[in-house]
C-alpha cells in the first residue's frame, strides 16, 4: 500500500472521528432543550436529529469547499508542498476531534468551528509562520464569541417575553395559544423554507433569486398555518380557574412546536457545520487525486453522505452529556422556553450564513437558553455551570492549536 493510499484512509478515519464527536457535541447540544423539556425522548431526538442533519448536510450542506477551512491559512503556502496541506488538513480533523471528545466527556457544549479553526491556525502557524495566518480571519472568530451568544440570547429573550406576555400571563392561555400558535408556525416554516430554496439546494440547481424564494416561503408557511390551526383546535378548553391544567394544556401544545423547532436546528447544524468535518478530507482527496493545491474543491457526495451519517451515529453513543447540560443544567426548561431557545438559535445561524459572518451552533443556542433564563430573572441560571461553559470556549482555540502544531510537526518527522 502506497503512502497515498494510507494518509486516504487515515483521513477518512479522521473524518468520521470529527464528524462523530460533532454529534455528540453540537447536534446534543442542539437537541438538548427538546429531551431536557420532555418534548421528545432521546431516541425521538435521535431519529428527528438523524433526518434533518443528513438532509441538510446533503442537500444544502457546501458542495464546494474552502481548501482551508474559513480562509484562516492561505493556501498557495503550500503550491510547492501540497503534502504538507493533506498532513495539516489531517493534524487538524485529528486535533479537534480529540479536543471535542474531551468536550462531550465532561458534558462541556463547545463550537466545533472554532475547534476545526484554533488546528488549522495551528499547523498553518507551523507551516508557514505568523505570516501565514489570516489574523483578520482570526479576530472575526474571536468576536463571534461575543456576538453569537449575544445575538441568540437577545432573539431568544425577545421571544420568551412575547409568549409570556400574550400567551403565558393570560387568564386562558389555551385560548391564547390556539390563536397564536399558527401565526408561529407559518414564521417557522417560511423561514425554514426560505433557507433552502435561497441559494440553497446547490446540487438540485435550484438558484431562486429572494423574491423568488419568498413567495414559496409564503405558500409552504401558509399550508403549515392551515394545518397548525386544524390541529390546535382539536385541544381541549380548560376552564380559566384550573390554572394547572391551563399551564399543562399550554405546554402540551408548544411540544408540538418545539419539536418542529427541533428539526428546524438540527436541519441549520447539518447545512453549515457539517463541513467541519468534510472539508478537510474533500481537501485532502483532492490534493492526493491531482497533486495541486486548488483554492477551492468539489465535494464529493460519499463525503457528504458520509459525513452526515457519522454524525448522527456520534450523538447516538456519545451525546448524552452535553444533552444533560444544555437541557438540564443552564436553566430549567419547558416545551415554550424550549421553543423560544430553538427557534432563536437557528434563525440566527441560518441569517448570518447566508450574509457570511461568523458564527457558532453551539454558542449560539447557549446564547439562546441564556437568554430565556434571563427573561425569567437572574435566579434561574445555574450560573456555576455557565461559568465552566464560558471558560470551556475560551481554551478551545489554542487547545486544538497547540495540538494540531503537535502533530502536524511528527508527520513532517516520520514522512517525506
Amino acid at each position: 500500500m502506497d503512502l497515498s493510499t494510507i494518509l486516504l484512509w487515515f483521513g477518512i478515519l479522521a473524518c468520521v472521528y470529527m464528524a462523530c464527536n460533532i454529534g455528540a457535541n453540537d447536534v446534543a447540544n442542539a437537541m438538548g432543550t427538546s429531551v431536557g423539556a420532555k418534548s421528545l425522548t432521546f431516541r425521538q431526538a435521535v431519529l428527528v436529529a438523524a433526518v434533518a442533519e443528513f438532509v441538510g448536510a446533503v442537500f444544502v450542506g457546501g458542495h464546494v469547499s474552502d481548501t482551508v477551512r474559513k480562509g484562516m491559512v492561505d493556501p498557495n503556502l503550500f503550491a510547492d508542498m501540497p503534502m504538507h496541506l493533506v498532513y495539516g488538513m489531517i493534524s487538524s480533523l485529528v486535533a479537534a476531534s480529540i479536543w471535542l471528545h474531551i468536550a462531550s466527556s465532561l458534558g462541556w457544549p463547545v463550537s466545533t468551528t472554532h475547534s476545526i479553526v484554533g488546528a488549522v491556525v495551528g499547523f498553518g502557524f507551523i507551516a508557514g509562520g505568523a505570516d501565514a495566518v489570516n489574523w483578520g480571519k482570526v479576530g472575526s472568530v474571536v468576536m463571534s464569541w461575543v456576538v453569537s451568544p449575544v445575538m441568540g440570547g437577545l432573539v431568544a429573550y425577545g421571544v420568551f417575553r412575547f409568549i409570556t406576555v400574550y400567551i403565558l400571563d393570560k387568564r386562558d392561555p389555551v385560548a391564547e395559544s390556539k390563536k397564536l400558535v399558527p401565526f408561529m408556525v407559518f414564521v417557522v416554516f417560511a423561514i425554514l423554507a426560505i433557507s433552502m430554496v435561497y441559494k440553497g439546494l446547490k446540487n438540485l440547481k435550484l438558484h431562486l433569486d429572494f423574491s423568488n424564494a419568498l413567495i414559496i416561503a409564503s405558500i409552504v408557511g401558509a399550508i403549515a398555518f392551515v394545518i397548525a390551526k386544524v390541529l390546535v383546535q382539536r385541544v381541549k378548553a380548560v376552564p380559566s380557574s384550573d390554572l394547572t391544567q391551563q399551564f399543562v394544556s399550554t405546554e402540551h401544545i408548544f411540544k408540538f412546536l418545539q419539536v418542529i423547532t427541533a428539526f428546524y436546528v438540527a436541519f441549520a447544524h447539518g447545512a453549515n457545520d457539517v463541513a467541519n468535518a468534510v472539508g478537510p478530507l474533500a481537501a485532502v482527496v483532492s490534493i492526493l487525486d491531482s497533486g495541486n493545491v486548488e483554492m477551492k474543491v468539489e465535494m464529493p457526495l460519499w463525503i457528504l453522505t458520509m459525513g452526515g451519517t457519522c454524525i448522527v451515529v456520534g450523538l447516538l453513543i456519545w451525546g448524552m452529556r452535553v444533552m444533560e447540560t444544555v437541557g438540564k443544567k443552564i436553566t430549567e426548561i419547558t416545551p415554550s422556553r424550549g421553543f423560544s431557545a430553538e427557534f432563536a438559535a437557528a434563525t440566527v445561524v441560518l441569517i448570518c450564513s447566508k450574509l457570511g459572518l461568523p458564527i457558532s451552533t453551539t454558542h449560539t443556542l447557549v446564547g439562546s437558553v441564556i437568554g430565556v433564563g434571563m427573561a425569567r430573572g437572574l435566579a434561574s441560571l445555574n450560573l456555576a455551570i455557565v461559568k465552566k461553559i464560558v471558560i470551556s470556549w475560551f481554551a478551545t482555540v489554542p487547545f486544538t492549536a497547540i495540538l494540531a502544531m503537535l502533530f502536524f510537526k511528527a508527520f513532517i518527522i516520520f514522512l517525506p
